[in-house]
C-alpha cells in the first residue's frame, strides 16, 4: 500500500516553490515522474474503461468528457491514492509548494475524481467554479495526475494555460504518464484543452483531479461573487481552433490567406 513520505514531498516543494509562484500565466508547476512508476502503473491498469462504470457524461456545448467522483465506482488503488492526496502529509506539501496556508481538502471530490476523454472529446478553455456550496469554502488549488502511458504528441489532449486577456496560449502541457500539474485557481486562471482529442481507437485521456479550498481568499482573485465554471464564448473557442489550424498550415498558405484577408 502506497503512502506519501513527508521528507520526499518536502524536497519536491523546496525544489519547485520558486518556479511555482513565478510561473506564467498564473502560478503552477509541472512535475514529471511524480509517483513511483509501480504506483502510477497500478492506477492506470485499474482505471475503469468508458464502458466499465456509470460515468457522468459531461457532453454539452463546452465539453465532451466522462467524469466520476463516486467512491463506490473507484478501484481500490485509485480510492486509496485519492485518500492519500487528502491527507495531512500531502496538504502540508501543497501549502509549502504554493504558499497558500490552511488548505482544506474535499472528501466528496466535487467536480474531481476520475476524468476520461475519448477521441473527439475536448474541454473548452475556462476558469473553474470558485466556491464549494456545501462547505462554504473558496476554491484555491487544483491538482491533476495524468495516467496516459506511451502518449504521443499527435494524440493531442494538451492542457492549455491562457493569459488573463484570453489572447494567448502561454503554455501547453502534454498529458503524459506520471505527470502531475498543480496550479492556483482564480477567476483568471484560464485553462482547458479546446482542440478535440485525436487519439486512436481504444486510447483515452485518463486523469485524476483533486481540488483544495480555504476559508476566505485574497482580494482581487475573483469578482467577489461565487459562480459556476466560466467557459469562454463560442467565438473564443472558434478562434482557438483557428490558431491551431494555422500552426499546421505551410507558411506559404498562411501568407496567401493573410494577403487575401487584407484585401477584403
Amino acid at each position: 500500500m502506497f503512502f506519501f513520505e513527508s521528507d520526499a514531498l518536502r524536497d519536491i516543494a523546496v525544489s519547485y516553490k520558486q518556479a511555482y509562484v513565478t510561473a506564467e500565466p498564473f502560478p503552477h508547476v509541472v512535475i514529471d515522474n511524480f509517483l513511483p512508476d509501480v504506483v502510477t502503473e497500478a492506477l492506470r491498469l485499474s482505471f475503469p474503461s468508458p464502458e466499465a462504470i456509470s460515468w457522468k457524461d459531461k457532453t454539452h456545448e463546452h465539453s465532451k468528457k466522462l467524469a466520476s467522483n463516486k467512491e463506490a465506482d473507484m478501484p481500490s488503488a485509485i480510492r486509496q491514492f485519492l485518500l492519500q492526496c487528502n491527507s495531512s502529509t500531502f496538504i502540508s506539501f501543497l501549502e509549502e509548494l504554493s504558499g497558500i496556508a490552511s488548505l482544506i481538502p474535499d472528501p466528496h471530490y466535487e467536480g474531481g475524481g476520475m476524468h476520461q476523454i475519448k477521441s473527439g472529446g475536448y474541454l473548452d478553455v475556462h476558469a473553474d467554479f470558485n466556491y464549494h456550496h456545501m462547505y462554504h469554502l473558496d476554491r484555491r488549488l487544483n491538482m491533476l495526475l495524468y495516467l496516459n502511458k506511451d502518449w504521443k504528441e499527435e494524440y493531442g489532449g494538451h492542457l492549455e494555460l491562457w493569459d488573463r486577456s484570453m489572447k494567448t496560449c502561454v503554455k501547453k502541457v502534454l498529458p503524459i504518464f506520471n505527470r502531475c500539474v498543480i496550479f492556483t485557481t482564480s477567476d483568471f486562471s484560464y485553462h482547458g484543452h479546446p482542440v478535440p482529442l485525436t487519439a486512436p481507437p481504444g486510447e483515452t485521456r485518463k486523469s485524476l483531479a483533486l481540488y483544495y479550498y480555504t476559508n476566505g481568499r485574497p482580494e482581487g482573485e475573483t469578482g467577489g461573487i461565487s459562480h459556476k465554471t466560466l467557459y469562454q464564448s463560442p467565438k473564443t473557442h472558434r478562434n482557438v481552433l483557428l490558431r491551431h489550424v494555422k500552426q499546421l498550415l505551410p507558411p506559404i498558405i498562411t501568407e496567401i490567406i493573410r494577403r487575401v484577408r487584407k484585401k477584403l
